[in-house]
């Protein structure tokens, strides 16, 4: 089992002293072939939340307003570079259901749709040291999911990255073809994003229910953290 340890350096709190995240590990995962209760509770979880935004100016929504606020402060421009939030929301306010992947990936997506919250999934058997949210420096390379094509990262650019290699770009606006859900994947970081003094209770309530689900469908063992400005550092 690889041992890493989750850190948001304080760089961040510097510029946002209220983002805090919700932090589950799964060991031992089996994420092969289907699971189709979950397949309909994602279809069920679609359905709930276009009906919630109907006639809603998305930009507007208050658990999306917290995201683009942030992005703006981070100089990324949300309507270019959407959160992955909005834009799962976006998709399913159109009536586009989001695909099956495979089990772990269906359940982070529930649980996304579900709080309205960005959720990731990172192979933990994939990542080097730690796993970081942190500002990009000079010499920081990304590879794009789908794809086989190193670019180069913007120094400065808010980050989530292990000790080699940026696993996503502006921060929760894409993720990195290294370390992402496959069958295989056995051992999993899931990190929750938010902020303390507009969702918090959001973050844990969904930690904790994704931690509950993760047990119920894989059997699986589960660890639950919570990183803010107090703690910035945990051991996974």
């Amino acid at each position: 089992m690889v041992l890493v340890k989750f850190k948001v350096y304080n760089e961040l709190f510097e510029k946002i002293p209220d983002m805090c995240f919700g932090a589950v590990v799964a060991y031992n995962i089996d994420n092969k072939g289907n699971n189709e209760e979950i397949t309909e509770i994602l279809q069920n979880e679609s359905k709930a939340l276009k009906e919630k935004l109907e006639g809603c100016n998305l930009k507007e929504y208050e658990w999306i307003i917290p995201y683009r606020e942030a992005f703006i402060n981070l100089n990324i421009n949300p309507n270019k570079f959407m959160s992955s939030i909005e834009a799962m929301s976006k998709r399913v306010q159109k009536g586009n259901e989001l695909p099956s992947i495979n089990p772990v990936v269906d359940l982070v997506n529930v649980i996304s749709l579900r709080y309205v919250l960005p959720l990731g999934a990172h192979d933990m058997d994939a990542l080097k040291d730690e796993i970081s949210v942190r500002f990009a420096v000079k010499g920081d390379s990304f590879i794009p999911l789908g794809t086989e094509e190193l670019e180069e990262v913007d120094p400065g650019e808010l980050i989530y990255a292990d000790s080699k290699r940026v696993r996503t770009r502006r921060w929760i606006w894409r993720q990195s073809e290294i370390g992402k859900i496959t069958e295989n994947s056995k051992n999993i970081f899931f990190p929750i994003d938010g902020f303390s003094l507009k969702n918090k209770e959001n973050v844990i309530k969904a930690s904790e229910e994704l931690s509950n689900l993760l047990r119920k469908y894989f059997n699986c063992e589960t660890k639950v953290f919570f990183v803010d400005k107090n703690l910035n550092e945990v051991e996974l």
